[in-house]
């Protein structure tokens, strides 16, 4: 024997009502989570080359954060605390002129720079030192690539 309620026998009612408690336990936390998940950087070790062209030492270990392009929109870059710069504005920036000397210093201080060195975001000049074999110059000749690259991709 089945019931009307407002024209609707019990049993289509429980379906309904069923149905209805699916789709709410199911979409609310779908609904309730961010739209874009965050994403997760793995640390991993250096990359060990011997590479010393300045474009493939930005790719190797620069892109990740600032972007093929410099522009500080690399895949990484999402998952950091702080926006990664755009590096193509660094000249422009500084008046005009590019400041090698303080991007030098920002890749090679062995120090805790507060932009470089944190533990957001490394500096290469060790890094670049011991994959050259502990070769002072070979780290220096990467430092000072990476840096005339850099100077290459400034917006004019």
């Amino acid at each position: 024997m089945h019931v009307r309620i407002s024209g609707y026998t019990t049993r289509n009612f429980f379906l309904a009502l069923l149905t209805m408690c699916i789709a709410i336990v199911v979409l609310i936390p779908a609904l309730s989570q961010d739209q874009a998940p965050k994403s997760k950087v793995e640390k991993t070790a250096s990359r060990d080359t011997t590479e010393v062209s300045g474009p493939k030492l930005f790719h190797y270990y620069c892109a990740s954060c600032h972007g093929a392009e410099g522009k500080g929109h690399g895949p990484a870059a999402a998952s950091l605390k702080a926006e990664p710069p755009d590096l193509t504005l660094l000249a422009q920036k500084n008046g005009g002129k590019f400041p090698t000397d303080h991007v030098l210093y920002v890749l090679s201080n062995e120090g805790q720079d507060s932009v470089h060195g944190s533990k957001e975001m490394p500096v290469w000049g060790p890094i670049f030192r011991k994959t050259g074999g502990g070769d002072e110059n070979m780290g220096r000749l990467r430092s000072h690539n990476l840096t005339d690259y850099i100077k290459s991709i400034q917006a004019k």
